[in-house]
């Protein structure tokens, strides 16, 4: 596993990634670093833990949106998805602790 940084809202983090995953994880960075700077400009929110909880809601919400108007998975198809996107979820609820906890290497 290899580690890039990266940078979100002007803070450099080194994050682990997987063989082949690079340009995946530098559009998940690109996705998350505008949501925050998005919530940021806006001059409402101005704690960065902050910042990041409302952006991971607001990303999760389109997630889960884009998935409710995607057709349904046949039922056999859907209960490793469904442990699957539990698991991601997990994973990723444990990292922002790391985020907010001020932990760089968040992969």
């Amino acid at each position: 596993m290899k580690q890039i940084e990266v940078q979100i809202m002007g803070q450099s983090y080194l994050l682990g990634c997987p063989d082949g995953g690079e340009a995946q994880l530098r559009e998940a960075v690109d996705r998350v670093d505008a949501a925050m700077c998005k919530i940021r400009d806006a001059g409402k929110v101005k704690a960065r833990d902050r910042i990041a909880v409302l952006a991971s809601l607001n990303l999760a919400f389109d997630l889960a949106a884009q998935q409710a108007a995607a057709p349904a998975p046949a039922p056999e198809a859907a209960a490793p998805a469904d442990d699957d996107a539990d698991a991601k979820a997990t994973q990723l609820i444990h990292k922002l602790d790391q985020a907010l906890a001020g932990d760089d290497h968040l992969l």
